[in-house]
């Protein structure tokens, strides 16, 4: 009678990684994750809570350079100068980011998968080559004009309108809320048009082109917010995106962008969890750590779960995306969930800090009210949530 070998030691468990998820990543992915968490740890952790509390970015364009030197802008593009990462690697670096802040992730995510991959997946060749590669270097910085002040969940709405006259095109038109607007090089603006709604390559310098920048924010204080105002800008026929009309441009560049922020918000969801962890280790009451008491446990149990659950969701979406079948369906459900979760971890760590959690000595309230921002920008819950409905029902409940 043979005998059953021993089973294969367990490895020991770790509390930063209890379901043991890096274990699916692939040595190329470790390397790229630990590239962004790296940098970001030198150059984003030790002024972030300076930069957040006076509400200004003041390095973004040497950082931009700097992330544009790795790679990380446009990554799952391809050509151009563009990092052909697959859509796991670029997840991961999204998460990485916005544990350091959502307003560097912002960054990337507007620069890559709003302005580049507008001009990559609808643009000419000839627009592709004047712009990707200084933007994948960071050396040109790009916006996306969509939402407008009275359009914002229904684009179809918007009032921007590009009219022809000869052989060129008049903008004209308001957008807000627009990532990285007054330091942009180049602006992708979606408009009305006799033929539909078209993505519009606008210089920043061109005469009736402005963007003031928006302030007084108390959400995504480390990043560039600014609106964009269009008085009858005058373009060539070529500054048009010539391979898309309709929505289906925009809403498939917000897809692109909305994948990044399903790993992203997992970002911040860590470095608000492993904050209240290290915090509840440290800091005694009644003759002991709170760690050691069962209500502050139960709080840390619940936001492990979740986190590392946003993190699997995230990582099968990648998979998906990497293997061409990810549907935007999919996408929405992976937003929804990840972002609201993440809002729901940082409010419970917050309560393990206890006062010091609201100090930016600490990251958690900065990520808590990001997260609000990032609740709401490329779709908000209800949107997500019809998005969803429509998908099991069959039926539309937009309107």
């Amino acid at each position: 009678m043979s005998v059953p070998s021993s089973p294969r030691s367990a490895t020991a468990f770790d509390p930063h990684d209890p379901l043991g998820i890096d274990d699916l990543l692939t040595p190329e992915d470790l390397a790229v994750r630990d590239t962004i968490r790296r940098w970001a740890a030198d150059r984003v952790l030790p002024h972030i809570a300076d930069w957040y509390e006076r509400g200004e970015l003041p390095v973004l364009r040497e950082l931009t350079r700097e992330l544009g030197a790795m790679g990380a802008l446009g990554m799952p593009l391809t050509g151009y100068g563009c990092a052909g990462a697959s859509a796991v690697q670029y997840g991961l670096a999204c998460l990485e980011l916005e544990a350091a802040d959502s307003g560097i992730r912002s960054l990337v995510s507007v620069q890559g998968s709003l302005a580049m991959y507008a001009i990559h997946r609808f643009g000419s060749e000839e627009q592709r080559r004047r712009w990707l590669p200084g933007m994948a270097a960071g050396e040109i910085i790009g916006c996306f004009g969509l939402t407008e002040p009275d359009h914002g969940s229904d684009p179809a709405g918007m009032r921007t309108r590009a009219k022809r006259d000869g052989s060129d095109w008049l903008l004209t038109g308001r957008k807000m809320w627009i990532t990285n607007g007054s330091v942009a090089d180049v602006a992708v603006v979606w408009a009305r048009t006799d033929e539909g709604i078209r993505g519009f390559l606008v210089p920043t310098d061109s005469p009736g082109f402005s963007a003031p920048e928006i302030t007084h924010k108390w959400s995504l204080r480390a990043s560039v917010t600014s609106e964009l105002v269009l008085d009858e800008v005058r373009l060539p026929a070529d500054a048009v995106l010539p391979e898309v009309t309709g929505l289906r441009g925009p809403l498939g560049c917000l897809n692109h962008a909305r994948y990044g922020i399903v790993w992203g918000a997992m970002g911040a969801a860590r470095s608000s969890f492993e904050s209240a962890l290290d915090y509840a280790r440290s800091r005694e009451q009644f003759g002991r750590p709170i760690g050691g008491f069962q209500l502050t446990q139960a709080k840390l149990a619940d936001m492990a779960l979740e986190l590392h659950k946003g993190i699997l969701l995230a990582h099968h979406l990648g998979l998906r995306m990497d293997a061409g079948t990810l549907r935007p369906e999919q996408v929405s459900f992976g937003k929804l969930n990840n972002v609201r979760e993440a809002i729901g971890i940082c409010r419970t760590a917050r309560t393990v800090l206890g006062a010091n959690g609201i100090s930016l000595e600490y990251p958690v309230m900065r990520h808590a009210t990001n997260l609000e921002s990032v609740l709401t920008y490329e779709g908000t819950v209800e949107m997500h949530q019809l998005v969803l409905g429509k998908a099991l029902t069959g039926l539309d409940a937009f309107r």
